[in-house]
Order: structure tokens, then C-alpha cells, then sequence
């Protein structure tokens, strides 16, 4: 691969639209093919809705294929073949690789890989990662918990297979992973936006070093919105004097999108190796034009074990209505992704999604980066307390800092919240994924 190449694979991330569709329309068959018949989880799926693998001529045809949710994976899990049950699609001997989901939205699904499965990964990340500058001549700092979730395993690989150097910061406390890219010169390194935002508070007050001086040139994010939320990707840039670029994933989908250089506002779908649907949340339609908020159906077409076939992942996107200007004929879902669909609540009668609170609170000057978010029921009525904190200099703007906050989230949100103040370092810290929003209502 020559360095000054912009693109990893220049033959399917500039391919013509119309030569595209045909190649998504063969993968499709492909895959749901062998889904329907290696896998007793979707051919009983299939079989209920009346559609077979000869029943997909277009890609039209697809829409009337069922959807898939985590739910139905968590019933069908812990049975023979054991832990995966009726959706494994390969000999239990051929699974090498073990993942679940985190588990923030109910009981974690367990994931099985085969080698093949795993070079697929690797492949994924490595268009991410061209994509936004990675190359051979990086030394890559990754600063997670190696653990049974995939978050940043991929990336690791990934980035070996372009050719980085990759450091794993493991076992490394936060003082430890920010001394160690400080002794090697780390030029990047991947996180969750919280724990970006984490190190550098962590950097700052423990060590006494602007995180800003060390040799980090760019910043790979995933697992939050927040790398696609301006005020947010604002406050990691700033701290680090780093690019930062976002990417999504699941651990039951792949790698599946990548901001790339151009930063034009946007996550590219990798539509080489995924089908992204968007679907209206009130009637199902299938929507093809910018501009119109839909929920995520996806379709990964290279993975085995355990397919991912119109997926319903729950995220919230939507199309953009330009083309990004660093020539890829992918097409771009404006602004990343805008929340999900389980996390978008009625408050006091308003749609109220959690990434609006956080770009508010993160474009408060005088705040810290951390915030939690409480909805809770009192008698009929409903009520938020947003609990934020200050920055140490701050706490003498508080009735400054009190009206802004209040104005804006009245702006953005349209709603009015108990606020609480806290000194800086209060509320809980987070190293994987946030837990800032609490919908308490239920359980009362």
C-alpha cells in the first residue's frame, strides 16, 4: 500500500453507484442464502414470513426480509451449541474468537467468530483507519481493558495489518497510559470520547502535563456519539491539539462506518462490505431521501458464524443530502449517529434524545466534561435533574455559567431541569461506555 494513497481499497470505496448496488444486491443473496441454510435461528424466521433465497431478485426484494433484534438473540442463546445456540452457522471446533455485547441495554448477547470472521474485522478497521490518516510510520497507543467486549480488539489488529506499531495499554491505570505515550511518543491512539476527555482531566490535574504538549496527532473514537457531536469532538481537539474522528461499530455488526480526513460531517457507510437501510420508527418505510430521521437496519455481508442480516441495531441516522469531498462514492449519514431509538423518550411530552443534553453541556464554557442526566417521576408530572460540574476557575461565573446553561438546554430541548452543581471530579468516571442517562420512570 503506498502511503499517499488515500483510499485502502480504491477499487470499492470509489466504485460507481449503479456497480455498487449490483455488488450489495450478490452479497445480499449470498449471505442470506447461507444464513437460511446453516442457521435454524433464520430459517425459521424466513420460513414464518414466506421468503426463501429465491425470492431476492432486487433490492427491493430485501425490505421484505424480517429483521433481527438483540431480544431475539438473547433467546436463543445459552443452548446447545452452547453458549450460542439456533444462530451459529459453523461447526462449534471453527469458532475462534469470543465477544459479547456490553450488556447496557439488557442481558449481553454473545458473539462467535471464525478466523475468517476475525481477518473480516481486521479489514473493516483498516479502511477506518487509512481513512483517517493511519499509517505505517504510527506508533498506536491503546489505552482499553482488554476484555471480553470487542471495543477496540479490532482496532489492534487492524492497525498491525496497515502496518502501525501498536502499544496495548492494558493493565496501565490512566497515569500510567498517559506516561507511556509520553516515554514512546505515541502519534495515536483510539478510546470512548468519555475516556479521551478523562485522561486529559487526569493528565492536567495528576501529572501536571498538558496533554496537549504530547506527540498524540490524531484520536480514533467509538462506543459514544460524542466524537460526532461538535461540541464534544471540540473539547477532545482542544485538549489534545489532535484530530479526532469518529467511527460506529457493534459487536453483533462490524465496523460498519468511518469519518474520514475530510471531516465533512459525516460517517461514510462501508457499503463495500455492509447494506445500510434507514427505516421511518412509525411505519416501517424503508427512507431512501435525505434528510428524514429513521432507525438502522444493517446487513454485514462477509460474516459466517453468526450472520448479521437486517439487523436492527436501534441507532438513530439519516442520509446526507451532499457528497463528501474526498471522493469516495460512499454515501454519508449526516452527523453521525443521532442517538437510538430506545435511548429517544417522551419528557413532559417532548422527544428528548441524550445527545442533545450533551452537546449543550459540553458547549458550556466553565463546565466540566462529565454530567449525568436523571428522569424520575414525581406524582404525575415528570422530572429531570441534570447534575453537572465546574471547572476549578469557573465556580466564581456560576450565576453566568447557570444562565447560559438553562438558556440553552431551554433552546435545544425545549424542557426545564433541576439543575445541581458539583465541584470538579464529583460525578462517577467513566473508561468504556457512559452511563449519563437514567430513565428512573419505570421503575417507580
Amino acid at each position: 500500500m503506498i502511503d499517499t494513497q488515500p483510499f485502502w481499497n480504491p477499487f470499492l470505496e470509489t466504485l460507481d453507484r449503479e456497480k455498487l448496488q449490483r455488488l450489495q444486491l450478490r452479497k445480499f443473496k449470498r449471505i442470506f442464502k447461507w444464513a437460511y441454510e446453516h442457521s435454524r435461528f433464520h430459517r425459521s424466521l424466513y420460513d414464518r414470513a414466506g421468503i426463501t433465497p429465491n425470492d431476492i431478485r432486487s433490492l427491493d426484494d430485501i425490505h421484505r426480509v424480517p429483521t433481527v433484534e438483540k431480544s431475539m438473540m438473547r433467546d436463543i442463546q445459552r443452548k446447545d451449541p452452547f453458549p450460542y445456540g439456533d444462530a451459529l452457522c459453523v461447526p462449534l471446533e471453527d469458532v475462534t474468537e469470543f465477544r459479547q455485547t456490553s450488556g447496557t441495554t439488557g442481558q449481553p448477547v454473545y458473539q462467535p467468530d471464525t478466523w475468517q470472521d476475525w481477518e473480516w474485522w481486521a479489514e473493516c478497521w483498516a479502511y477506518i483507519l487509512w481513512a483517517q490518516g493511519y499509517r505505517p510510520r504510527d506508533r498506536v497507543f491503546i489505552p482499553f481493558g482488554y476484555n471480553i467486549f470487542v471495543a477496540f480488539w479490532a482496532g489492534h489488529y487492524g492497525a498491525e495489518k496497515i502496518g502501525c506499531e501498536v502499544v496495548p495499554g492494558g493493565v496501565l491505570d490512566t497515569a500510567a497510559r498517559i506516561l507511556k505515550i509520553q516515554e514512546l511518543k505515541a502519534t495515536a491512539m483510539m478510546a470512548t470520547p468519555t475516556y479521551v476527555l478523562g485522561m486529559a482531566d487526569v493528565a492536567r490535574t495528576q501529572l501536571g502535563i498538558d496533554p496537549a504538549s504530547l506527540s498524540i496527532e490524531k484520536i480514533t473514537c467509538a462506543g459514544e456519539c460524542g466524537a460526532s457531536i461538535l461540541t464534544t469532538k471540540h473539547r477532545m481537539e482542544s485538549a489534545w491539539g489532535a484530530r479526532v474522528y469518529d467511527h460506529a461499530g457493534a459487536t453483533e455488526i462490524g465496523a460498519w462506518s468511518y469519518e474520514c480526513q475530510a471531516q465533512s460531517g459525516g460517517l461514510h457507510v462501508n457499503e463495500g462490505l455492509f447494506l445500510v437501510e434507514i427505516q421511518d420508527m412509525d411505519t416501517g418505510e424503508i427512507i431512501t431521501e435525505p434528510g428524514r430521521r429513521g432507525k438502522m437496519i444493517i446487513t454485514a455481508f462477509d460474516r459466517i458464524a453468526q450472520p448479521c442480516v437486517r439487523f436492527d441495531s436501534k441507532d438513530v441516522i439519516e442520509w446526507a443530502d451532499y457528497a463528501c469531498p474526498c471522493g469516495r462514492t460512499y454515501r454519508l449519514i449526516k452527523g453521525g449517529i443521532l442517538g437510538r431509538a430506545d435511548d429517544i423518550t417522551k419528557v413532559k411530552g417532548v422527544l428528548l434524545s441524550p445527545s442533545t443534553i450533551e452537546e449543550v453541556v459540553r458547549g458550556v464554557e466553565g463546565l466540566g466534561n462529565e454530567y449525568e442526566v436523571i428522569v424520575e417521576k414525581q406524582g404525575d408530572t415528570d422530572r429531570i435533574t441534570l447534575k453537572v460540574e465546574f471547572v476549578r476557575e469557573a465556580e466564581t461565573r456560576r450565576a453566568d455559567i447557570e444562565r447560559e446553561l438553562v438558556g440553552q438546554l431551554r433552546l435545544k430541548t425545549n424542557l426545564r431541569y433541576d439543575l445541581q452543581f458539583f465541584s470538579l471530579g464529583a460525578l462517577p468516571r467513566y473508561e468504556v461506555k457512559a452511563r449519563r442517562f437514567k430513565d428512573l420512570r419505570s421503575k417507580a
